[in-house]
């Protein structure tokens, strides 16, 4: 097992959690950027792993975010060391961050970074804050609320903001910097990529690509239940057993499947902002990673 090149920690998650985490043969890791996906894939996940959309947990349960300081981690480590099926865990850690071990099985979800902002913004706006300050034991927002900009002024000010990608994952620099890390190991055998556009353009394929890359035999007669399981509008039917809510974080479940779609970054900024964005990523990525990562536009 190699153990991870950095540790990364902010007000409510800390990768040195993984540290001593017993493995098991198959386990999946999914690595994610916030609102890339992460839930998507562990949908997937359940479903290739159970065979059945009647999931015996919440979704949170079945797959908890193992870094996330709000629940303790020795009650973290008991659950899924009672979990008789293959394990598929979340994280926001990038692969640097993680053990790595030939055992466990990696995927990483990108999205386009437009969109991927575009739903951090929305996200924002549906977060209970002092909720938030009541678990990570943060100062609690005092005063009136503030007015929230525009999304698409947010959205240009986010393309240009400078920011260190290991302090804030969730910037541009960041976002490319977890991609670029499990780009660069892309041809390591336990290891997987999958674009988000590529999901909703044809889910069953991907879902079938994916349950073949880690061993996983599905029935025939099972794949359109399980595809069908897998989609936004079924996701969103069942906001409250598959939202990551456990603690009551969220102001609307439903509202956490907002949009699901693909292009509203590039529609919200005009040519000046999409030059910049445009600059500014490939000064931050290789040719290589941001052709696959604008595939679809």
């Amino acid at each position: 097992m190699l153990a991870p090149a950095h540790r990364y920690r902010s007000d409510d998650e800390d990768s040195a959690r993984w540290a001593g985490f017993p493995f098991r043969d198959g386990d999946i890791v999914i690595s994610t950027r916030s609102k890339s996906g992460t839930t998507w894939m562990q949908m997937i996940c359940a479903l290739l792993v159970l065979g059945t959309p009647d999931l015996p947990a919440p979704l949170t349960e079945l797959s908890p975010w193992l870094d996330w300081l709000i629940e303790p981690q020795d009650a973290v480590y008991r659950r899924l060391a009672a979990q008789p099926h293959r394990r598929f865990i979340k994280t926001h850690t990038p692969l640097d961050g993680v053990p790595l071990d030939p055992r466990v099985h990696y995927v990483v979800v990108a999205r386009h970074p437009l969109d991927m902002a575009v739903s951090l913004y929305h996200q924002g706006g549906n977060l209970d804050r002092m909720r938030l300050s009541e678990l990570t034991g943060q100062p609690a927002p005092t005063g009136p609320p503030r007015a929230r900009v525009p999304v698409g002024q947010w959205l240009s000010s986010w393309v240009d903001r400078e920011a260190d990608p290991r302090a804030e994952l969730d910037s541009l620099p960041g976002v490319l910097m977890h991609l670029g890390d499990a780009w660069a190991r892309r041809h390591e055998p336990n290891v997987e990529l999958v674009h988000y556009d590529d999901l909703r353009a044809d889910l069953g394929g991907q879902m079938r690509r994916l349950a073949a890359r880690w061993g996983l035999a599905v029935s025939p007669e099972r794949w359109p239940d399980l595809v069908e399981a897998a989609t936004f509008g079924r996701m969103r039917e069942r906001a409250d057993r598959l939202a990551p809510d456990t603690l009551a974080v969220l102001r609307d479940r439903r509202a956490f499947f907002r949009h699901g779609g693909s292009g509203q970054g590039r529609d919200l900024l005009d040519a000046a902002a999409l030059a910049r964005y445009r600059a500014r990523t490939a000064a931050l990525a290789p040719p290589d990673l941001l052709a696959w990562l604008h595939h679809k536009g």
